[in-house]
């Protein structure tokens, strides 16, 4: 089982998500701790999720809609740092050159000794973790990882073009993986994940009450799994060390 580095050796870590609301979904109450412990998260949407609608919705308004939604849910715990990529449609992400060259551009510009992303392998046990979109973030993002972000002759144009040289990321954290080895309790943090997903209003709004209690339900059954005491709530996750 690998260990992750300490947070306390951490400064900034990259979150990379194929649409608004995954990461919250995935780990806003890990975010929030990360925040108070002072260090600094980053949070890059690949696409602006307008499929993600009722079908009567105007399609043109939803990106708009959904990026003020994200940036609602992130003040819920503290990230400030809110980026998102162009040119990339929901329901249609692959793992292609364009998408990796645009995160290892994030990576190089924000150098994070931690990027979490979602898992490239699917998770038969949680279908709807593992949309096409989220596997094929996830693909690109770990490609971006390792090896394009610390090669030197991977679009050598953003160093010699825009000042980014190369950079290590030391880990990846794998949202919704299969089989995932570490857990992070979010028991103090839980209500600030609730709100962030509040704030996701035309994705959560018809949950009503019951969001919170799925949430908890869901978090619960993590921390039972990954062997936190009872009563905890966890968000878990596979670490990959990149050495």
């Amino acid at each position: 089982m690998a260990q992750p580095r300490p947070d306390t050796e951490i400064e900034r870590i990259l979150v990379v998500a194929a649409h608004p609301d995954d990461a919250d979904f995935g780990l806003a109450g890990t975010m929030a701790r990360w925040v108070d412990a002072g260090i600094e998260v980053t949070l890059l949407c690949v696409t602006h999720g307008e499929q993600g609608a009722r079908p009567d919705a105007d399609i043109t308004t939803i990106p708009a809609l959904r990026e003020a939604e994200q940036e609602a849910a992130c003040a819920a715990y503290g990230v400030i740092d809110v980026r998102w990529l162009a040119g990339f449609r929901d329901g249609w992400v692959e793992p292609t050159f364009e998408l990796q060259r645009e995160i290892v551009r994030v990576i190089r510009a924000v150098r994070p000794q931690r990027v979490v992303c979602q898992s490239p392998e699917r998770n038969y046990d949680r279908l709807q973790a593992s949309h096409p979109d989220h596997l094929a973030a996830g693909e690109a993002t770990v490609r971006a990882c390792y090896p394009a972000a610390e090669n030197p002759f991977a679009w050598p144009e953003l160093h010699s073009e825009e000042g980014l040289p190369f950079w290590h990321v030391g880990e990846i954290w794998l949202m919704a993986h299969p089989a995932p080895d570490h857990v992070v309790d979010i028991t103090d943090t839980f209500a600030r994940k609730v709100a962030a997903l509040q704030a996701h209003a035309s994705q959560t709004a018809h949950r009503g009450e019951e969001l919170e209690a799925f949430l908890r339900r869901m978090t619960g059954l993590m921390a039972q799994r990954m062997g936190l005491p009872e009563g905890r709530l966890g968000e878990a996750f596979k670490v990959i060390p990149l050495n």
